[in-house]
């Protein structure tokens, strides 16, 4: 992007407002409101269409602006401006922060100069049709951008991150669906407001190429009256969405963490009960649960419900140290794939499936136990992010993580996410199950150099958890 060179509140005059844009030479000034978030846009063909033979220059701003203006966010990836600027035929965009405050512009000049001819093809198959069939094609392609991505050295993480975003984009596309199929079917609108939350690997941003579905609705306080009249909507609403997405490529989750179990679907006031009952009991089950639930990230509705389930969440742990102590049993149970002398730990055992015998599951024995370890400090912490990268980021700057201790784990981190991904990719191409588990033998000396020291990492990092929240001393 760049800077916004012209913003005005809403009630500057259009005088003032062209005299800004001439001296800018620009052709577009942001419009915001009186605490500073955007709230219109004007342009040049604004200009020439409206202002010059509709108003005089003594009119305020908010009379002749676009609103709602539509705004991509600073950290959104570059597809999405591309996308919504050539489907609307529009050649520039606001940009704006996590407030809704302008960040700054992009121009589809711009945007498609940096983005090659190959980027543009891949955002052609990602942004197909919103019928099932067309959101099928574009999980198909996701296997085709990751392996184009992962050949020009993309790190993983980021990779995973685009599959995530993208994923996050055909649960709101099939969700909104639904919504106007039901209104047309004569179920109306929402009974009340509603967000959907995402959660597991999607809701931390870490999406692999097949993830099942693990997702929950919160809806708005209700009168307890009007359950049966008020959940019946939902419980539709959520049947359907889960079957689409199973057919598009997400599977039924096998725990049935899904918006169609109510355990997943409940009222604001009905969430923050739930985690006081996670709180108090702390069983097993009870951890298991839980721990699925922290990485939520709201895929649609209402985000101001998920921040205020944030709060509710990071108050209900960082108030419970015996809560915490009980996820770190469960966790600590969690062990990597590095045994004696820095060997590998490879599946063996009567009851291992034939095909996975002799490899590393570098989910269950890599990346769970680190994402496991560094989740319990961000919740002990108070730190907001999800994503394992930007949590080990901030618990560095906070001192929780030496440098050279979140050095390590970035890399662990970083590594092992590549070595599953290319993995997933190779199972992918040869028509087999995609899966988690990677021979020894498919790794070069270097590989498995650095995944011993990214074991190695991730077990100290275990081991110091287990004994700052169990007193344990080893």
């Amino acid at each position: 992007m760049r800077p916004a060179q012209v913003i005005v509140p809403a009630s500057a005059s259009v005088a003032d407002m062209l005299g800004l844009m001439s001296g800018a030479r620009t052709t577009s000034a942001l419009i915001t409101d009186s605490d500073g978030r955007l709230l219109g846009l004007i342009t040049e063909q604004d200009v020439a269409r409206r202002i010059a033979l509709r108003c005089s220059g003594d009119d305020v701003v908010s009379s002749v602006m676009t609103t709602p203006v539509e705004a991509v966010r600073a950290d959104d990836f570059l597809y999405r401006a591309i996308v919504r600027m050539r489907r609307f035929g529009w050649r520039h965009m606001p940009v704006v922060d996590d407030d809704e405050r302008p960040a700054g512009e992009i121009l589809l000049s711009d945007a498609l100069a940096v983005a090659a001819e190959q980027v543009i093809h891949q955002i052609d198959l990602i942004t197909r049709g919103g019928s099932v069939d067309g959101l099928r094609e574009i999980k198909a392609a996701q296997a085709e951008i990751a392996a184009q991505l992962l050949r020009d050295h993309v790190p993983a993480p980021e990779i995973q991150a685009l599959i995530s975003d993208l994923n996050r984009g055909i649960h709101r596309r099939i969700l909104e669906a639904h919504l106007a199929a039901l209104k047309d079917a004569g179920w109306g609108d929402p009974p009340v407001p509603f967000a959907l939350l995402i959660m597991g690997s999607g809701g931390r941003g870490e999406n692999f190429l097949f993830p099942d579905q693990d997702n929950g609705f919160i809806l708005d306080n209700y009168p307890d009256e009007e359950h049966t009249r008020i959940d019946v909507f939902f419980i539709e609403l959520a049947e359907r969405m889960t079957r689409d997405l199973d057919t598009v490529g997400f599977p039924y989750c096998r725990g049935y963490v899904m918006a169609t179990n109510p355990l997943w679907r409940k009222t604001r006031a009905q969430w923050r009960e739930q985690l006081n009952i996670w709180g108090r009991r702390r069983g097993a089950i009870a951890v298991q649960l839980s721990d699925i639930f922290f990485d939520f990230h709201c895929g649609y509705g209402r985000t101001g419900f998920a921040r205020e389930l944030r709060r509710d969440a990071s108050a209900m742990v960082r108030n419970n140290p015996a809560y915490l102590r009980a996820i770190e049993g469960e966790l600590y149970g969690q062990g990597v794939a590095l045994g004696w002398f820095g060997r590998f730990v490879t599946v063996s055992g009567k009851d291992a499936k034939k095909e996975h015998i002799g490899k590393i599951n570098l989910k269950h024995a890599g990346t769970l136990p680190l994402v496991g370890a560094v989740r319990l400090l961000a919740l002990r912490e108070g730190v907001a992010d999800t994503a394992t990268l930007k949590r080990i980021g901030a618990l560095r700057e906070m001192g929780v993580l030496s440098d050279n201790d979140a050095d390590y784990l970035r890399g662990a981190f970083n590594h092992i996410t590549y070595l599953l991904l290319r993995q997933q990719l190779s199972d992918f191409s040869a028509d087999e199950k995609v899966g988690n588990h990677v021979h020894p033998d498919n790794l070069s000396e270097r590989e498995k150099d650095i995944l011993v020291d990214s074991l190695k990492a991730i077990d100290d990092l275990r081991k110091r958890v287990h004994g700052e929240f169990t007193g344990d001393v080893f």
